[in-house]
């Protein structure tokens, strides 16, 4: 893929849009990712951050990751809605949540990562790879 992808918060005040491929998408079924998502699992679009571009005021909660580190997410200050993550040891990338994608149709995740943490009702589908932790 060498186009460019758009995508938005619900209320329209952020908007972004990036090129190139993903480097992955996967599901992460963290205990932080659930609460983020308020769902069972965490939709992430790993790109590359020199193809990304944000417009509009987003928001920031940091937290500190198992690592030591800080994991930074980015939301509209107005819808709530979560655009985009950092994380502080992969300084060159941006963590996309893609339902926020305009178009939601060609994506699918390759991978479900921290398991272990998954709720018991959930099954994988064949032929994603499946971690009990985080390959990062």
């Amino acid at each position: 893929m060498t186009d460019s992808r758009k995508g938005r918060c619900q209320c329209g005040a952020v908007e972004y849009e990036f090129t190139g491929s993903p480097q992955t998408i996967h599901a992460c079924h963290c205990s932080e990712c659930q609460k983020r998502s308020g769902s069972a699992f965490g939709l992430t679009m790993v790109v590359n951050r020199k193809n990304f571009t944000i417009i509009g005021q987003v928001s920031t909660y940091v937290r500190a990751a198992d690592s030591g580190q800080t994991n930074t997410s980015y939301f509209c200050p107005n819808c709530g809605n979560p655009i985009y993550g950092e994380v502080e040891r992969l300084p060159d990338i941006v963590t996309i949540r893609p339902g926020t994608l305009d178009d939601t149709s060609w994506f699918k995740p390759e991978r479900h990562q921290w398991t272990e943490s998954a709720q018991s009702w959930f099954e994988f589908p064949e032929g994603c790879e499946v971690l009990p932790k985080s390959r990062w």
